[in-house]
């Protein structure tokens, strides 16, 4: 391989890729969690990781700081995908895209044709394009955590929000009303390095894909 980098975010991303790395031959040097460094080294001095939040992933793959990255769906939905070239769903970090609002809230007479719905979110476009098919009218709020709580405090209506097992909107009184779409994790390639550095990205990609079971091959969530 010649120089290649990598761009990821801590938490399950980072731990989910782990199998995929290994059957690439490639094993980080130090453990995100643990370490203060944003540049990680691997076993192959050629190959380095760059830790950025998880939204920051295809921009930095985007504008070649990284060759290739792994990004979930939903940020790459809110970011548009402009200038990446998406090879592969992985198959990791499985969750929903969610609609969820308070239990006591009448969504379906609320999203009726015409209506105005105050939806507190991170994914504005995600949101704004979702509402507006369905004919309603939305007041987006921007939140970067803590979403459940806008509708606790009455600041929204509804909020749009990943969703996996389910329990912090159940331990927050909320319910999931509509599903926008199902979400795993991609592998983002800046489009000049596949040009450049084309035999190690397929190197790479091929081990990815040996491993990796992608949601379509498996549409049942756990």
């Amino acid at each position: 391989m010649n120089g290649l980098t990598i761009a990821l975010s801590k938490g399950r991303i980072f731990e989910e890729t782990r199998p995929l790395l290994a059957a690439a031959g490639i094993e980080p040097a130090e453990d995100p969690e643990s370490s203060r460094k944003l540049i990680i080294g691997t076993n192959r001095p050629e190959v380095r990781i760059i830790i950025v939040r998880a939204s920051d992933v295809p921009t930095y793959v985007q504008h070649g700081g990284a060759d290739i990255g792994i990004a979930g769906r939903d940020v790459l939905m809110e970011h548009g995908g402009q200038g990446l070239y998406q090879p592969l769903d992985l198959g990791i970090a499985r969750c929903r895209l969610m609609v969820a609002v308070r239990q006591d809230f009448d969504y379906a007479s609320a999203v009726r044709r015409g209506a105005r719905l105050k939806v507190a979110t991170k994914y504005l476009k995600v949101a704004r394009e979702h509402f507006a098919a369905k004919g309603v009218h939305v007041d987006l709020i921007k939140l970067y955590g803590s979403m459940e709580l806008a509708p606790l405090v009455g600041m929204s209506d509804a909020i749009v929000d990943v969703v996996s097992s389910g329990n912090t909107l159940k331990a927050n009184h909320l319910v999931a009303v509509e599903e926008i779409a199902q979400i795993s994790a991609r592998l983002v390639v800046n489009q000049a390095s596949l040009k450049l550095k084309r035999a190690e990205l397929k190197f790479v990609m091929d081990a990815f894909a040996r491993v990796s079971t992608p949601l379509d091959a498996d549409p049942v969530l756990p």
